[in-house]
């Protein structure tokens, strides 16, 4: 199906550009912990850093281990599991938080402070900037110095001053980190500001520091504003299953997947197994205590549901026609409703030849009238529907008998009065 993701309307990429070329930083275990619902034992984060490694997530995020005792034991545990996905833990820019963390084994450690004017007056006690970006070196040239990956991030970046802003972040870059990390804390930004904001940044910052980019959700943007970073020559995207977190949460890990599809398959198929995000899915969703939403991207019951007569009889002889993604590419199945007031007479056919029902086009026209008066009346349940398939077919077959017979019976007759038919 390699023309499902034709678009003639896609934007050329320019060089800058990573949607094709990207790492995902997984944060349900730091992130997903600050959801409303989260309370993961020691066993449950081993088993979602283990899924999500083998699903092939670049990095895992995990809890400051500075939270509490518990914190900081799971974070060595994990660290000690030899997954094939680097552990991280989020951390604020101190040195006695960066100790801690180097010291539990992690491979890299992110920083985060605030500069926006908001959480440096309620939150540092009215730092200035000076004073913020002399501790961030400092806490930078510590974990270096140990010999650990290291990015830096300014939280509530889209509502700081853009000077201020690039000042740091030049700072930082020169000072060797491996990343700055954008992060739309409040969830306010939108995709051109995103794809802005990076753009003016990658120019500043040196070619070999890589940009991260932590979106919230709670205007609905955090699939665009993440895929806008990227065009915008992002090169790291925080996610977490289902998108839990801090309120609404970030990037869904599965929605971003089925974003990324259209616009890079190849290079999603070579990395990641999309056929694992259902069971992550469902196991996140049962831990914290939510249902799937039926709108879900990939997972949603609805996700693959056609109910139109007119996309029923495209999907049948195409899928391409109104999918922009395979369902087998994620181990989902398609599903063409033939249930309702809606349904098509192709629809109804599809279905009759599923049941092993030979009726030909007239009939199986003449049965989808007497479905779409009944489901008029009422809602259908597919029981219904094939109950009604079934009686039609099984009148059908006794009318034809009953015609073979008489048939038969008049041949008898005419041969007996010495008729015989040329």
């Amino acid at each position: 199906m390699a023309a499902i993701g034709a678009n003639p309307y896609a934007r050329i990429d320019d060089l800058l550009s990573n949607v094709r070329n990207f790492k995902i930083i997984e944060s349900t275990l730091r992130e997903g912990e600050q959801f409303a619902t989260s309370h993961f034992s020691t066993e449950t984060k081993i088993k979602i850093a283990t899924m999500l490694s083998d699903f092939g997530a670049d990095y895992l995020e995990l809890t400051n281990p500075c939270s509490s005792p518990q914190s900081r034991a799971d974070l060595e545990t994990i660290c000690k599991l030899g997954l094939k996905a680097k552990i991280l833990t989020h951390t604020r820019c101190t040195i006695g938080d960066a100790k801690i963390a180097c010291d539990a084994g992690v491979d890299g450690v992110d920083v985060v402070i605030g500069t926006s004017q908001f959480l440096r007056e309620h939150s540092l006690g009215g730092k200035d900037m000076a004073a913020i970006t002399k501790q961030a070196l400092e806490v930078i040239e510590y974990i270096k110095g140990r010999g650990v990956e290291v990015r830096f991030s300014t939280e509530d970046s889209f509502r700081s001053d853009l000077v201020d802003l690039l000042s740091i972040y030049k700072a930082v870059s020169l000072a060797g980190v491996n990343r700055v990390g954008i992060a739309d804390t409040v969830g306010c930004a939108s995709p051109r500001q995103v794809y802005d904001l990076v753009r003016t940044l990658r120019s500043v910052i040196s070619p070999a520091t890589d940009i991260e980019v932590h979106c919230h959700d709670d205007t609905g943007c955090a699939v665009a504003n993440a895929f806008s970073a990227l065009e915008a020559g992002a090169t790291h995207i925080d996610t977490s299953v289902l998108g839990i977190g801090e309120r609404n949460g970030i990037t869904p890990l599965g929605a971003f997947m089925a974003r990324m599809m259209p616009s890079s398959r190849d290079f999603v198929l070579s990395k990641y197994n999309l056929k694992a995000i259902k069971s992550i899915e469902d196991f996140i969703a049962e831990e914290v205590g939510i249902n799937t939403p039926f709108n879900n991207p990939i997972t949603g019951f609805c996700a693959f549901t056609h109910k139109a007569g007119i996309h029923a009889k495209a999907i049948l002889n195409s899928p391409s026609t109104y999918e922009i993604l395979n369902p087998e590419d994620f181990g989902m199945n398609r599903y063409v409703h033939f249930t309702s007031r809606l349904t098509g007479w192709n629809a109804i056919k599809s279905r009759a030849t599923q049941l092993g029902l030979s009726l030909t086009d007239d009939q199986v026209k003449e049965v989808t009238a007497k479905i779409k008066m009944l489901a008029d009346v009422r809602p259908l349940a597919v029981d219904d529907t094939d109950s009604i398939l079934r009686s039609f077919h099984f009148e059908v077959q006794n009318n034809k008998a009953e015609q073979n017979g008489q048939s038969e019976q008049q041949n008898g007759e005419n041969g007996e009065n010495g008729h015989v038919e040329a």
